[in-house]
């Protein structure tokens, strides 16, 4: 991480976040961040060029520090049972995408044409996917899961379902009931989680005792 970034930059990026996540991006003016972060306006220039920039700045460094968080993580949990790995592993995922939502739809646009994003990103997929095969042939040769299916179809399968509902509000709340957008949320990730769980246990033919 710190190769990627300076410390004065990590500061920046961790007020800019913290105020982008209860305002929005769209909400949140880089007088905002200065103020909060104390620092000269001049120095978001300096640091990242603009305040766009600063988002694909802000992007990467989440997707590195969701990297290094899911890495001890993961090694938490290696001695476990393959289902409870396979449990965590799926709602650690889950909680993430959600957890960040507000950076779904800059995503997409800056995927296109910022290198370094595809970089940290598939660096990270296929961190998720090698830790996920360990746990599938580890729950195999135990007799704990029937079938081998692809990891990186599993992962698929994580992101895909995760990242609809949360791009696709409007209809899923229709089946989830919530009184306020936070409960909402909640029920959302929680119901979104349940639903995977089922479907990739079926998949691997695991049935619980």
């Amino acid at each position: 991480m710190k190769k990627k970034f300076t410390e004065k930059q990590i500061h920046i990026l961790d007020i800019a976040e913290e105020l982008i996540a209860k305002k929005g991006y769209e909400g949140t003016s880089v007088r905002d961040i200065c103020s909060k972060a104390n620092i000269n306006v001049a120095m978001i220039s300096y640091y990242f060029g603009s305040k766009e920039k600063m988002m694909s700045y802000l992007y990467q460094y989440r997707v590195l520090k969701t990297r290094e968080n899911f890495s001890e993580f993961a090694d938490t949990i290696k001695d476990g049972k393959p289902e409870m790995q396979l449990r965590e592993m799926i709602k650690y995922i889950v909680s993430q995408l959600f957890k960040y939502n507000y950076f779904h739809g800059f995503v997409t646009q800056e995927l296109r044409h910022t290198e370094n994003l595809k970089d940290e990103l598939l660096d990270f997929y296929q961190l998720f996917v090698k830790k996920l095969d360990e746990v599938i042939k580890k729950g195999v040769a135990s007799s704990v899961f029937t079938f081998t299916p692809k990891p990186e179809d599993i992962l698929t399968m994580i992101i895909g379902s995760t990242l609809f509902v949360i791009r696709n509000k409007n209809f899923y709340e229709l089946y989830v009931p919530s009184k306020n957008e936070e409960t909402y949320t909640k029920e959302a990730e929680k119901k979104v989680r349940m639903n995977l769980l089922l479907s990739v246990f079926a998949i691997l033919g695991y049935a619980a005792d």
